[in-house]
């Protein structure tokens, strides 16, 4: 599996976001990226994932045209800042709602993603009545419930405590041996440490090879 970026920029309001971005990201890899807050990483998975077109150059995805064979990544798991859950439901509720969506899995599975980010599929509370440490848990884990081939995760481990961090970083690795396509970006030097097999770094909308 392979997601290509050929020369993509993004224009807003005559801004230059992405600058001439050029990507080949691969299936059991992990791909970190940090630059400082407003660089363009952001931007850069909503256009890799098809929630934002691009100003110019193409996407792929298996060698198929992104806005043009599809709208959005066929298979996607992605977080981005400011996920927000219906608030008078429960967290099981809320995943089984998505996960109708899709129709791809049931509850067994939306149980299994709960777990694996240390949540209780069977706490009544509602959204509304959960911690940020447990709000950022279960955004995790909507966006693995369903094994996506490319997972997008945008300061996955932001307010979470000790135990949380690593159970992400521990589901981050079991995704990689699973075979997904993962992109994460992170303040956090640890986690991209860790866990990135390769490194970028992007300023002012360019991309430049860390590691």
């Amino acid at each position: 599996m392979e997601l290509r970026a050929e020369n993509i920029s993004k224009i807003i309001h005559k801004k230059t976001i992405l600058s001439n971005v050029n990507l080949e990201l691969h299936n059991g890899t992990v791909y970190g990226f940090v630059g400082a807050n407003g660089s363009g990483k952001t931007m850069l998975f909503r256009a890799l994932s098809g929630l934002m077109s691009v100003t110019s150059g193409r996407i792929t995805w298996n060698g198929k045209v992104l806005h043009r064979d599809f709208s959005v990544l066929p298979s996607l798991g992605i977080l981005l800042e400011n996920v927000r859950l219906y608030s008078n439901m429960t967290g099981m509720d809320n995943l089984r709602y998505l996960a109708s969506i899709n129709r791809k899995i049931g509850d067994d599975e939306i149980r299994y993603a709960l777990k694996r980010v240390g949540l209780n599929p069977d706490d009544r509370r509602i959204y509304q009545k959960y911690s940020l440490g447990m709000k950022q848990r279960i955004a995790i884990a909507q966006a693995v419930m369903e094994k996506p081939d490319v997972i997008m995760l945008d300061e996955p481990t932001n307010s979470l405590d000790e135990a949380g961090v690593e159970a992400i970083r521990r589901l981050i690795t079991e995704e990689k041996k699973r075979g997904a396509v993962i992109l994460l970006a992170s303040h956090n030097q640890e986690d991209i440490r860790i866990l990135a097999d390769c490194i970028y770094r992007i300023d002012k909308g360019k991309l430049f090879v860390v590691r």
